[in-house]
């Protein structure tokens, strides 16, 4: 497993040193160390939740005798960046998502993988990442957007994330 090249002998002392200064135990060092990398963050709303649920992956890795070690990438969303400038961003960000994974997998050495993502962008560069790294993965969809409220007013209301959609269409065709 790679995790033994900075977890076993005594010149990883070092390397155990810095786990040991986050708290882990003697036996968590020593099990197989799980990544579990989420695109948690507060631009979006499909980014909104992945932070809680990564918290549940975690128990799950521990449970089934592994060690969760918890980290975030970008993530770049669509409904946000389009129409602008931001545009740009958008494609380009897949490659630094799927980067930026497997750079800390490989940087640290994990064993494996969950992969926790929500938006168009985010769910490839995860995948990418998976591929390129060829270790044990698991990828979860954080699952759909809610329409969110405006005022105590949900769904189709025009202020919502489906009524808003809906109602620059209609002025785009002309109603």
């Amino acid at each position: 497993m790679p995790s033994r090249f900075v977890t076993e002998g005594p010149e990883r002392a070092p390397n155990r040193a810095f786990y040991y200064a986050m708290g882990l135990t003697t036996a968590q060092i020593h099990q197989p160390f799980v990544g579990v990398a989420s695109c948690w963050n507060e631009a979006a709303p499909c980014n909104i939740a992945l932070m809680r649920q990564a918290q549940v992956v975690k128990k799950g890795v521990a449970a089934a005798g592994g060690t969760p070690r918890e980290f975030c990438t970008i993530t770049v969303t669509d409904g946000i960046a389009m129409g602008h400038q931001g545009m740009k961003a958008s494609l380009p960000s897949r490659e630094v998502i799927a980067d930026s994974v497997e750079l800390t997998i490989r940087g640290h050495a994990y064993d494996a993988l969950v992969g926790i993502a929500g938006c168009d962008k985010s769910l490839p560069g995860m995948m990418m990442a998976m591929c390129r790294l060829n270790i044990p993965s698991i990828f979860i969809y954080g699952g759909s957007i809610l329409p969110g409220t405006l005022q105590g007013q949900a769904g189709d209301h025009p202020g919502c994330v489906r009524g808003r959609r809906q109602v620059f269409g209609r002025r785009n065709v002309g109603r």
